[in-house]
């Protein structure tokens, strides 16, 4: 296993569609071997390959939970809406507002080709969109007319951090911009429940 480079914007690779694989073999595993751990190093939510310069269709996905294998993912339904901040590891630096779905179920192949179908919600739903959007050469930007500053995405992290008692910079080093508000929408869940229990 190895780390591998990740490709920016500029990089002819991200911007064509990828083909479906079709062998099921030891260069395909150690390709998700070595993208489980660059996303893994770069604190990210999600990775595609052409964004280690790879143009097959393969994704891998952190839910939090669990580190998900994507070959030749396709979405099969979606519904619902969520709008939020969005970045990408190819994309260092911006932030920009992006509508997707709340709900999305994928169909797609594990490292040994058989077929799967998985379900994800708000902060997944939202990486396998953005994802699946890689393989097809696009990249979130074509989504937002608004890139978020520095300072804005700075007030998200301040009311965090005010809900969970932290500083900003100790958030910073757990939660990624691309968690920020779904665990923010978690935190004030939970803040609204605490506050209805010392009521009673």
């Amino acid at each position: 296993m190895a780390l591998r480079k990740i490709m920016t914007e500029k990089e002819p690779v991200l911007h064509k569609k990828c083909r479906p694989v079709t062998e099921f073999n030891s260069r395909l595993h150690q390709l998700l071997d070595d993208m489980r751990d660059t996303l893994e190093e770069a604190n990210g939510a999600g990775l595609a390959a052409p964004q280690v310069g790879i143009l097959r269709r393969v994704v891998v996905v952190d839910t939090g939970e669990e580190m998900l294998e994507l070959v030749n993912p396709e979405i099969l339904e979606q519904s619902g809406e969520q709008d939020g901040p969005e970045g990408c590891l190819s994309v260092p630096g911006k932030w920009g507002l992006v509508k997707r779905p709340n709900w999305v179920k994928l169909r797609a192949q594990d490292r040994f080709g058989n077929w799967f179908e998985v379900e994800g919600e708000e902060l997944t739903a939202r990486c396998f969109c953005h994802e699946i959007e890689h393989l097809d050469g696009h990249l979130f930007v074509e989504h937002t007319d608004h890139l978020m500053t520095e300072e804005e995405l700075e007030e998200k992290y301040q009311e965090m951090a005010a809900l969970y008692g932290m500083t900003v910079p100790q958030l910073r080093e757990q939660v990624p911009p691309a968690r920020l508000q779904h665990d923010l929408k978690l935190a004030k869940a939970r803040a609204v429940v605490v506050d209805s229990a010392l009521r009673k």
